[in-house]
């Protein structure tokens, strides 16, 4: 069940919405289930709008006497609107039982308190087999204003209960981080113009897809601009710092032909010009490895950092590991972009998915996962993915994916815990699609059995305790040719094995051959390091200067601009 208050409508008007025939002549049988008082409260049906206009007059009676005594000025935003809808699947509910959940909400919210006298007044509106409307005016009878204070969470957990007591499906419990939704208006105004997104979901996912591939504040708007969105940016009185920004989506506008403006934190919290600030410096980076000699880099620099992240949220400072879970959430979305294949379908929606599990109560300390956040906007400027690495970045994504959802569901973030395991679930479908056929390959190519044997004493040398479950993994012959192809690139495989078992522990996993196939295709080739070490003529010289332009992210690039699908 879905409570939605908000405020600020002009009482005629919402009146004559909620009695009329809807926006596509959805609404039927309009009636009033609740009210201040069944026997002051003229029910219009589908009378004509003169009745509509009795019944304004009756709610805003207190309104009225008050805004003679302020001299003919209506208090600001004196209409109070709470839609309830129950979740798909649901039961319809009965008039009585409507009337209840709105008696219910009235006097959880500070509306009308149960025992007084002085309420607002305020009707129930039933125009829909699934939710009601709450309409209130927010001068009670003694001429005050009513204690809201904080009515949306209070509305919200007066529903949990609700739906116990109605044994209706229990939603998750927020914590007023989440972006706002799309309004009815949006939604139908997309199916007119036979989007399958709102203007505002449009836009989120392109600015957070944006933010993540871009390292200033500056380019943050010139990329925007370039993938045909408009950008108006709010500048300070007297410093003329931008202290806000609206973005409108292309082709986008209102009756008058003007675009639709929507704030960054309208779009979603983390997106305030402030909390962008949070993560972006405020000058470029001037000098910045762009790792032409080993193109490999970059992925192997995201994965290490996206294991220290792992790290981060098994340890105790709720900070750094909320900033960790940020940084994840940029990193996905430039993984999706940086990853060829048809499993990128996937990855995107699990960045898309990921953003509620992004943002909690706690507060990060955005410092702390610097080198994750960095190492994932190299991939932005890196050229296409060497060997499998993608797939061990991949693999690493979808054990983060399923930390964060533990990390949420431990601290009782229940809507992130969701948002995370939905994430987990596009990542391991992605995984397995790209995995599969190289996991064939390797095993096709296994080396010789004397080989294999080899690398059996080795693993009962170096990890006796899990030789067996590692021997019995399907990804062991796989295992076994990639120490194969890391002995030729320089390394030692006793050593290997013992270098990456220590990484993390083996005992939670589930296939310990393919954790190990994939922490070693992440390490480093010795030899192509010697080589390009040899190749140095000084440290310095090995870095570039340049500054990059800003990276348009791949999965928005010519074809999508301007487009919203």
């Amino acid at each position: 069940m879905v409570p939605d208050v908000s405020t600020g409508f002009d009482s005629r008007g919402l009146i004559a919405y909620l009695f009329g025939p809807g926006r596509r002549d959805e609404h039927t049988n309009p009636h009033i289930v609740a009210a201040w008082d069944m026997a002051g409260a003229p029910d219009p049906g589908r009378d004509p709008a003169a009745t509509y206009s009795q019944l304004a007059r009756r709610l805003d009676h207190y309104v009225d006497l008050r805004t003679r005594e302020l001299g003919g000025k209506k208090p600001l935003q004196h209409v109070w609107h709470c839609p309830v809808r129950t979740a798909p699947g649901d039961r319809y509910l009965t008039d009585t039982e409507w009337a209840e959940v709105a008696r219910r909400v009235v006097h959880a919210t500070g509306i009308a308190p149960d025992g007084d006298e002085r309420v607002c007044r305020w009707i129930a509106v039933r125009h829909a087999d699934d939710h009601i409307h709450i309409m209130a005016t927010t001068v009670r009878a003694d001429g005050r204003r009513p204690r809201t204070h904080q009515d949306g969470r209070r509305a919200q957990a007066e529903c949990r209960r609700i739906e116990t007591e109605f044994g209706l499906r229990r939603l998750k419990s927020g914590d007023l981080t989440a972006p706002r939704t799309p309004t009815g208006a949006e939604r139908a105004k997309a199916e007119r113009q036979g989007q399958t997104v709102t203007a505002r979901q449009w836009l989120r996912e392109r600015a957070y897809a944006v933010a993540a591939a871009v390292h200033t504040e500056a380019d943050y708007f010139t990329v925007l601009q370039s993938l045909g969105i408009k950008v108006k940016t709010r500048l300070g009185p007297e410093s003329g710092d931008v202290i806000g920004y609206s973005l409108a989506a292309p082709g986008d506008t209102n009756s008058a032909g003007e675009p639709v403006w929507y704030g960054g934190s309208k779009l979603a919290p983390d997106l305030s010009i402030n909390r962008l600030r949070e993560r972006l410096p405020d000058q470029e980076i001037a000098h910045r490895p762009r790792f032409a000699a080993d193109p490999a880099e970059p992925w192997r620099h995201t994965i290490a950092a996206i294991q220290t992240a792992h790290t981060a949220l098994g340890s105790d400072d709720d900070a750094t590991a909320q900033a960790h879970l940020a940084a994840f959430g940029d990193s996905l979305y430039n993984i999706a972009s940086a990853t060829p294949g048809p499993h990128r379908a996937e990855l995107r929606a699990a960045a898309s998915a990921f953003n509620r599990a992004r943002r909690s109560a706690t507060r990060a300390d955005h410092q702390a996962a610097h080198a994750l956040r960095q190492a994932a906007k190299e991939l932005a400027h890196a050229s296409n993915e060497p060997g499998g690495l993608a797939i061990a970045l991949l693999f690493a994504t979808v054990h983060l994916a399923r930390a964060a959802a533990n990390w949420h569901e431990q601290r009782g973030h229940q809507q992130q815990a969701a948002a995370a395991d939905e994430a987990f679930r596009h990542l391991q479908a992605g995984y397995e699609q790209a995995a599969a056929p190289v996991l064939a390959d390797l095993t096709r190519h296994a080396p010789r059995a004397e080989t294999a044997r080899r690398f059996e004493q080795e693993l009962r040398a170096t990890l006796p305790d899990h030789t067996d479950r590692i021997m019995a993994d399907p990804s062991w012959p796989a295992l076994t040719t990639t120490l194969a192809r890391a002995e030729t690139d320089g390394h030692n495989s006793r050593h290997l094995l013992a270098e990456v078992s220590s990484q993390r522990d083996l005992d939670s996993a589930e296939t310990p051959a393919e954790v190990l196939n994939w922490r070693i295709t992440a390490q480093p080739n010795k030899r192509a390091q010697a080589a390009r070490g040899r190749r140095t003529i000084s440290g310095a010289s090995c870095v570039s200067t340049t500054l990059h332009p800003p990276a348009i992210p791949m999965a928005m690039r010519p074809d999508e601009r301007g487009q919203r699908r």
